[in-house]
């Protein structure tokens, strides 16, 4: 045998021993073996899972199927490698100052995301305003929550179109404003000017009218909700039923109806209510005549 074959030989006898007997290469293809497995099996009951279960339900389940994945190769990794953790531990040690520095964002977000899921802060279709933004949670991620914009150069609470990705690190620097988590509903006003001399009984019997036939529902809605919410916080008891007030102007009487309704369909009733108010005031035949900005001007005076 010549010295080429020789050499040869003992190259492929040294891969062999460095492929199947060196211990940590074993650990490695058990690894990556075992990770391809728990890989697969997600996948399968995946698919079965997605022909059985609701479309509205398929978010949760799929991100619990994600975050087991997860758990379970992390679990694998930790059996493997058990006889090598120590020295990880120690390698991370000397490396973990310059590891939290540069990657601070990042691990401040991962803690934001245990924070969210953990503390109630809000959840996946709830309302919420965060660091300026104002939308419906669309998806909650290990890094960031995707929020489905309102408002912005669109009037109202309706969806501009843009969908926004924020850090989740945001819940430890700034307020977090969530719309209906324990109360999804919310007091709204309009204002309407009437104009002096105007049957002012009648008005606010009409607003009273409008407003319980339009959103008296939503009343005792509310009322299971606040009473849970006075059992969680510390908080005061509050009337959930329509009110109207009255204030004076230079210009007219200025009738406010408060009221609480459903945080999603403040819009739509605000619409509803003027539009029935409109017709019933245009009925009085002129008891009562909306008010606008007048100006007095008298003989003599300069401007």
């Amino acid at each position: 045998m010549t010295t080429i074959e020789n050499t040869t030989m003992t190259t492929i006898d040294n891969l062999r021993k460095l492929l199947f007997f060196n211990p940590t290469t074993q650990k490695f293809m058990v690894a990556f073996i075992g990770i391809l497995l728990i890989v697969a099996v997600m996948k399968i009951v995946k698919k079965r899972l997605f022909k059985r279960i609701k479309s509205e339900n398929w978010y949760k389940t799929r991100k619990a199927i994600n975050v087991t994945s997860y758990i379970l190769i992390i679990f694998l990794l930790g059996i493997v490698f058990s006889d090598r953790l120590g020295g990880i531990a120690v390698t991370l040690g000397f490396a973990g100052a310059g590891i939290t520095f540069a990657l601070r964002e990042v691990i401040t977000s991962v803690a934001g995301w245990f924070a969210i899921l953990g503390g109630g802060f809000y959840k996946t279709g709830e309302r919420v305003q965060l660091g300026g933004i104002k939308g419906d949670v669309i998806d909650i991620g290990v890094l960031r929550t995707t929020v489905m914009e309102l408002g912005e150069w669109v009037d109202g609470d309706q969806y501009t179109g843009r969908i926004v990705k924020i850090a989740n690190s945001f819940v430890f620097s700034q307020p977090v404003f969530n719309y209906s988590a324990d109360f999804p509903f919310l007091w709204d006003e309009i204002k309407i000017p009437i104009r002096y001399g105007s049957d002012y009984q009648m008005t606010q019997r009409i607003l009273e009218k409008v407003a319980d036939g339009i959103v008296g529902n939503y009343t005792e809605q509310a009322k299971s909700h606040w009473a849970q919410m006075m059992k969680k916080y510390i908080i005061e008891d509050q009337s959930l039923l329509s009110t109207v007030t009255i204030k004076t102007t230079d210009n007219w009487v200025e009738f406010t109806l408060r009221y609480v309704v459903d945080y999603k369909k403040r819009r739509s009733i605000r619409n509803t209510l003027f539009t029935k108010i409109l017709k019933e005031i245009d009925s009085t035949n002129g008891a009562i005549q909306y008010a606008s900005t007048t100006i007095e001007i008298k003989d003599g005076e300069k401007f």
